[in-house]
């Protein structure tokens, strides 16, 4: 169905600007059953999607970019945003994502289901197809550079185990070591170590791909004079979680930070009741929390969670 010129104009005005009332046009245009002007709509909200998700890349690159670079000024920063917004808006006129399309599936009035899509009751999008993964890959790698690992200009998290029974099998040894120190049953030194690791899969590692071994997400204060790694991290702020950069402490083996959190914890006064409860791990975990090992609330109960999971449960009976 043909838009009146007017209509299209506008719609393709309001598209190239990425206003975000697209989205009410997006809405109006299904209910009045207008393909043509769903078809644009659509074409609007996939715009404003794709400028959303470059302006979330370009901000984490910032994160991660030298602040005296001639490539980080307000006015370079400025011209990057217009390329941005046209790229955005080439991307969906071309149809270049497919994301447009999927929103004309799911909202116009009798169409069908595009194959192999799973279309959810509640009226929100369902998953893209691998075309459409492919294309915000593609999207990514132009704002990013394909091979962005190596250019990252701080820290980084990675894994460094395939499976939770690795993790155990590797660290559980070194774990009944220091716990004898620190008078803790092992399996409450694991559990934590999987809880702020989650299960190896996020370990930090420096800029030079080094493995920082930091089980424990002791950070690396005024008092460490060794090695560390700054990362962006998620802190609790008056119980609400805020992104923030820190740096934490890097060791040179698994068994290093093992012995290092038992230190850190007995050396510290703040953690002196927490060290009279270690017979019992809620108990001693209540008191770690509470003494502000951790920003996050539920830190203890998280903890207990892993401890008393079945992960942990079969791989440490």
């Amino acid at each position: 169905m043909d838009l009146t010129s007017a209509t299209k104009s506008q719609l393709e005005m309001s598209r190239n600007y990425h206003d975000m009332g697209g989205v009410n046009k997006l809405r109006e245009a299904a209910l009045s059953g207008d393909e043509g002007a769903l078809e644009e709509a659509a074409k609007q909200f996939e715009a404003i999607f794709v400028q959303m998700m470059l302006k979330s890349m370009r901000k984490a690159q910032d994160a991660l970019a030298d602040k005296d670079s001639p490539f980080s000024t307000e006015q370079v920063k400025f011209y990057r945003e217009m390329h941005d917004k046209q790229l955005a808006t080439d991307l969906s006129a071309n149809g270049s994502i497919g994301l447009a399309e999927v929103i004309m599936q799911q909202m116009s009035p009798g169409a069908s289901v595009m194959p192999g899509s799973a279309v959810r009751t509640d009226g929100n999008l369902s998953v893209l197809n691998r075309h459409n993964v492919a294309a915000v890959q593609n999207a990514q790698d132009s704002v990013l550079g394909k091979n962005y690992e190596n250019v990252k200009s701080g820290a980084f998290k990675e894994a460094a185990f395939s499976s939770p029974q690795e993790f155990v099998e590797v660290l559980y040894p070194h774990a009944v070591e220091a716990a004898k120190t620190l008078n803790i049953d092992p399996k409450a030194m694991i559990a934590q170590a999987a809880l702020e690791t989650g299960w190896g899969k996020s370990l930090i590692h420096k800029n030079d791909g080094e493995n920082s071994h930091n089980l424990f997400g002791i950070k690396a204060d005024k008092r460490w004079d060794g090695e560390k790694a700054t990362v962006d991290t998620l802190e609790f702020v008056n119980n609400m979680p805020e992104k923030q950069q820190a740096s934490f402490r890097s060791y040179g083996s698994f068994s290093d930070s093992m012995e290092d959190y038992v230190d850190f914890v007995k050396s510290n006064p703040r953690y002196e009741q927490a060290i009279g409860k270690t017979e019992t791990p809620k108990e001693y975990f209540d008191a770690l929390q509470q003494a502000g090992y951790a920003t996050d609330p539920n830190y203890s109960e998280k903890v207990m969670s892993v401890l008393n999971g079945n992960i942990l449960g079969e791989l440490l009976p």
